[in-house]
């Protein structure tokens, strides 16, 4: 039986793969599951200095899948469900202390944008089609893209986005700060992005993206208590101390 989600790790950096390409690896509640499962087990790896995720296929990933929708005996009960656990998920992605690249390709629709959002470098293809899609199917966002998109692209652009519906280009995800690159070869720029980030000081860097990505939370005199905090807790660890004898010898 294929898995749901794939998942590998080499040189230090762990490949999470979206594996449904026949419904654009979109997420119905048992796929939620297994991916949840899946970042916990990176979570908890000490072999794990950084995070690729892929979407296999011809798309990176559609966002909810709506013939799981339609199939539950009782929909309202299942969307809720799957958005509470799917949301749940991204939340753990971003919340990670290791750094996490995605490289997308095809089409970025619905929750696959807060998947996207959720990861901190973003490589596309150059034909990626980015696309809010709840409207066409009567829905609103969830898995925390109304938090996620305006914080990405600004307000006025996010809204536009959400009501007009015209899918974006990667150049235009580019230009907006919705991705980092574009790259032709969107599998090779991901897996060198990722290798270069697990060689590197993986306690700093996960702690970096922890102090950015939870600063939305922080009042300013909060953010600052937390990276003095953290700041001496690292200088207390092995890697800083290495770090900081290599460059005095320099």
């Amino acid at each position: 039986m294929q898995d749901l989600i794939g998942y590998s790790v080499a040189q230090g950096v762990a490949h999470i793969r979206l594996t449904r390409p026949e419904v654009s690896n979109a997420f119905d509640l048992e796929t939620a599951r297994a991916f949840a499962s899946t970042v916990e087990r990176a979570a908890t790896s000490d072999e794990v200095k950084a995070v690729l995720l892929t979407g296999e296929g011809e798309r990176f990933c559609a966002g909810g899948d709506v013939a799981s929708f339609a199939a539950a005996a009782d929909q309202p009960a299942y969307i809720y469900a799957l958005a509470t656990e799917l949301d749940a998920c991204f939340q753990a992605l971003a919340a990670l202390n290791r750094p996490v690249v995605a490289a997308v390709h095809g089409a970025v629709a619905g929750a696959g944008l807060a998947l996207m959002l959720s990861c901190d470098l973003v490589v596309a293809d150059p034909a990626t089609k980015f696309v809010f899609a709840y409207p066409g199917v009567g829905f609103t966002p969830d898995c925390g893209l109304s938090y996620l998109l305006p914080r990405s692209i600004g307000q006025q652009r996010a809204l536009h986005f959400a009501l007009v519906g015209e899918p974006a280009t990667a150049a235009d995800a580019l230009s907006w700060g919705m991705i980092t690159e574009v790259s032709a070869d969107v599998g090779s720029r991901g897996a060198e992005l990722a290798g270069s980030l697990a060689r590197g000081p993986a306690q700093a860097l996960g702690e970096t993206r922890r102090l950015l990505r939870s600063s939305w939370g922080l009042s300013r005199v909060e953010a600052g208590a937390e990276e003095a905090h953290t700041v001496t807790a690292m200088a207390r660890g092995s890697e800083a101390q290495r770090l900081i004898a290599r460059f005095t010898r320099s």
